[in-house]
């Protein structure tokens, strides 16, 4: 069994902070604010920050006998048999998926028409232990 954690794309991080900061930086200074809602639109910002950080941090890939598990927080797991894919290519696509990196993604076909876009951290090393299994997937991405 080998978990793969996914790529963090800490540009993406940096920009929600900024746009969170800059709305709470007008909340905080504008002439009507008071003690208690600047504590309280600062806590409303924190809930989805914290929760976005522990997405991040808690999205991987494990890869165990002929199971691929994909985990995303809480919120988001799948099992996918490796037997199952028949591709897998670079992709730009900003689809909302399991992965936490918006540029260095990879987009893994299964079935007729599914597909699914994740981003592990050790790109190739996560393709070669697919390939191990499933010697039939066709790898399109040059190392």
């Amino acid at each position: 069994m080998k978990v793969y954690k996914s790529k963090i794309s800490y540009g993406f991080l940096l920009g929600v902070f900024i746009f969170f900061g800059i709305i709470s930086y007008f909340n905080i200074f504008s002439n009507d604010s008071s003690l208690r809602g600047v504590i309280i639109v600062s806590l409303i910002h924190l809930l989805p920050l914290l929760f976005l950080i522990y997405t991040f941090y808690n999205t991987d890939y494990t890869i165990e006998n002929n199971t691929l598990k994909i985990r995303s927080g809480f919120i988001f797991k799948k099992n996918l048999e490796i037997d199952k894919i028949t591709s897998v290519s670079k992709t730009n696509s900003l689809l909302s998926s399991p992965a936490a990196s918006l540029t260095d993604r990879i987009e893994l076909k299964f079935g007729e028409y599914n597909s699914i876009i994740v981003s592990p951290k050790e790109k190739m090393e996560f393709i070669e232990e697919l390939l191990s299994v499933n010697p039939n997937i066709i790898n399109n991405l040059k190392a």
